[in-house]
């Protein structure tokens, strides 16, 4: 490479950095460090599930002095990550204002950790109840990608709800790359919940699910349209589930209006844009399976669905 060709090719990234304000605001070049942010999933977990995930001690045990240094790990860490989407979101906030809010945010999240851990196992039975193939509840902690995508949210929703920019949709990013599962990390979701295999599931930002839910592979649970953008931002436009319902695979639930009531079961692949009453069944109606040999006109047998 020349000299030359090096200069143009420096000048043209140049020109792209020129655009991109466009879309950033100088304030905004100091971002949360995603490395540290998705650090902070494992750490949690870890700390959670002792032994499960680390060598350092035996699994479900962990002494007083390792546990008080990792939670003092993670609320330091937690407060700098915090400090720096605080500042990209508001360029009016001061160094100093920011670290403070942030120190406080990282406090509250470390006092609602207990809950997450209860919530996380409440879950880890729902899954081992729910799924006669597995064989036992650490089997669902180690290996189940709902488990870790549900932990994931449980986390990063409590950020979300005490409006820390970026760092939960980080979060849950994270989970969808690893999983195919996608939670918004404003989804409202309720005890014992569980995802029974879970690639290309879609959980909206404005859901809402109750407690005792499950829901399979392909389930959608969106939107009807978000043709107006950010006119939308705000407003409910997912659906609500009840306690107690299942959703089958590949079946979509769609619209803020949308309530699936407590008890209900959605069959898969059906297409949902209207509530539910309690206790219903709703299956995809007039579909037939046809059965024949080869080179005979005549079926086997014929089952409608």
């Amino acid at each position: 490479m020349t000299g030359a060709s090096l200069d143009l090719r420096v000048q043209a990234i140049m020109q792209g950095y020129d655009a991109e304000k466009q879309f950033f605001a100088e304030h905004r070049h100091v971002f949360p460090r995603r490395k540290t942010v998705l650090e902070l999933i494992y750490d949690i977990r870890t700390l959670l599930f002792p032994g499960y995930f680390d060598d350092e001690t035996a699994a479900g045990t962990s002494g007083a002095a390792l546990v008080g240094e990792r939670l003092m790990h993670i609320e330091r860490l937690l407060a700098e990550q915090i400090d720096r989407a605080l500042r990209f979101n508001d360029c009016s906030m001061s160094e100093d204002v920011a670290c403070v809010r942030a120190a406080e945010i990282a406090s509250e999240f470390m006092d609602e950790l207990p809950r997450i851990q209860e919530l996380i196992l409440k879950d880890a039975e729902a899954a081992f109840e729910g799924d006669p193939a597995a064989r036992s509840r650490e089997e669902v902690i180690l290996t189940y990608p709902g488990m870790f995508a549900i932990m994931v949210h449980r986390v990063a929703h409590e950020l979300y709800v005490r409006d820390v920019p970026l760092i939960p949709r980080l979060m849950s990013e994270h989970a969808h790359s690893r999983t195919g599962i996608d939670i918004n990390p404003g989804a409202i979701i309720g005890e014992y919940f569980f995802i029974d295999h879970g690639t290309g599931v879609v959980i909206g930002e404005t859901t809402e699910i109750g407690h005792h839910a499950k829901i399979y592979q392909g389930v959608t649970l969106g939107a009807t349209s978000t043709r107006k953008g950010q006119q939308l931002s705000g407003v409910k436009r997912h659906p609500t589930l009840g306690d107690y319902v299942t959703v089958y695979s590949n079946a979509s639930v769609l619209g803020g209006d949308v309530t699936i009531g407590s008890g209900s079961v959605i069959g898969g692949s059906a297409f949902v844009c209207e509530s539910v009453p309690p206790n219903a069944r709703v299956g995809v109606k007039d579909q037939e399976i046809v059965v024949r040999r080869m080179g005979e006109p005549e079926p086997v047998w014929c089952y409608s669905i």
